[in-house]
Parts: C-alpha cells; structure tokens; sequence
C-alpha cells in the first residue's frame, strides 16, 4: 500500500511518526501493559452484574456473556487500530505531484532538495502500520486531494513574491549603490517612521516596504532629509542642497 504526501516535511515525518509508534507499542507489549484494559473490562461488568437486581437470572452466565463481547470489540479494535501491521518505510511513501504538474508548476522531489540531506538517518529504517490508520491516512489524502484540485490554477502570488525576494541584482556596482542607499536613506526613513507613527493606510503601509517609496520621496522628513555618507558620481555637487558638506575634485555631490 502506498502512503501518498503532499508536502515535504509530511513525507518524512510520516516515517518518523510511526517508528515512534511501533517503539511504543513494542514496550506496551513486552511490559503488559496492552493487559490492563482487558482487566478493567473484566471487573467493570463483574461488578455492573453485581450491582443488578435478583431477577437478572443467573448472573454468572449473563456477567460471561457481556464480558465474552466486550472482550471481542476489543480485541477487534487493538487488531486493527493498534497492531502494526502494513509496512511502510521511504520507499512506499511517495511525493504527490499530480495537482502541481497539473496546474504546471515544477516541484522537485523531497530526494533533490535539502529535506534529504536532513533525515539521513531515516535510510534503511522501516515502520509498519495499523491496517485502520493505514485506510484512514489513504482516505485523508484522497478527500484533501479532491479538495485541491477543485481550486483552479492561477497565479501564485506567494511563490512570486518568494522568487522577487530571492532575486538578485547581477551588477556589483548597482548593488552596492542600493546597498549604501538602503543603508544612508531607507533604513533611517523607516527607522523614523516606526517612531513617529504616522496614520497609514493599507496601501501606504505596503508602500513603505520598499525603497522606491513614494511616501518616503512625497513626504518631507524623510528622503528629503538623509543623505549619502560618500560623494556620489552621478550627482553633481548642490551648494544649496550640500550646504556644509565637503566638496570634492569630481564634483559629486
């Protein structure tokens, strides 16, 4: 049987979690443990019996009986439900890509990204299953598959935003120019618009998150205010705006 996954940290933790199990049913066996519900099944129809009137009939045989079928349900349910029996380890788990080859999404397998170098310890190490969690992980899966592939394929604005936050500009000179501008301009901007807390809207308070602010180059106090702590090439030297500051051969201001 297969045990289908959807994300990458479900499909190691589903390993994980039920050698976990097997540890513990192993020593609620060996300690007998797994016995104690069985007695207390036993004593508490011996004494609701007991506790019953004298037109019950023969007490013996009716206490018998009820503990015969309290005993059966019971064992029915610590064979199904508790006994580890379907083996499962990382090569019956498998990854489901289906929805995002449907929507054409490239998702790499849990075997090419970090997550594999992260569980090593996992290889060669199997676990087995209940037959009763084995069919209700199956019919989970199934109900949360269906559920998604009802949702249509559009943009994924999340992974956008993760992929413009990873991307990187190739030009040393460029980054480093936004490196110093950040770090001279924006960082100060934000920093005085933390403290002075000034009422935003929800387009302005998205505004502010970049440095391209147009809130921060309207607004006086904050782009108009800081300057650069180096001359700057592309800026020719303002005695009115650089009043106090150096000046320099080059001419940049």
């Amino acid at each position: 049987m297969t045990l289908m996954t959807t994300d990458y940290l479900e499909y190691y933790l589903t390993l994980v979690a039920w050698i976990v199990h097997n540890g513990i049913w192993a020593i609620v066996v060996t300690s007998g443990v797994i016995a104690l519900p069985f007695l207390a099944i036993i004593l508490g129809e011996w004494l609701n019996v007991r506790t019953e009137g004298a037109d019950e009939g023969n007490k013996g045989i009716l206490s018998s009986q009820r503990i015969e079928n309290r005993i059966w349900v019971a064992i029915v349910v610590v064979m199904f439900a508790c006994v580890p029996t379907i083996d499962v380890d990382l090569a019956t788990i498998k990854f489901d890509t289906s929805r995002s080859a449907q929507c054409q999404v490239n998702v790499p397998l849990p075997a090419d990204t970090g997550w594999s170098q992260s569980f090593t310890t996992l290889n060669n190490q199997s676990a087995k299953v209940p037959v009763w969690w084995a069919f209700m992980h199956g019919l989970s899966r199934a109900v949360t598959g269906a559920a998604v592939a009802a949702i249509p394929c559009g943009t994924d604005l999340r992974q956008m935003r993760m992929e413009i936050n990873a991307t990187r500009i190739a030009d040393p000179v460029l980054a480093q120019e936004v490196a110093d501008f950040t770090h001279d301009c924006y960082g100060p901007a934000r920093a005085k618009l933390f403290m002075s807390r000034p009422e935003l809207d929800a387009s302005q308070m998205h505004d502010v998150t970049w440095i391209g602010s147009q809130f921060f180059l309207g607004q006086s106090g904050y782009y108009d205010t800081y300057r650069a702590k180096t001359p700057r090439e592309g800026w020719a030297y303002n005695s009115d705006r650089d009043a106090g500051l150096a000046q320099v051969q080059s001419g940049a201001g």
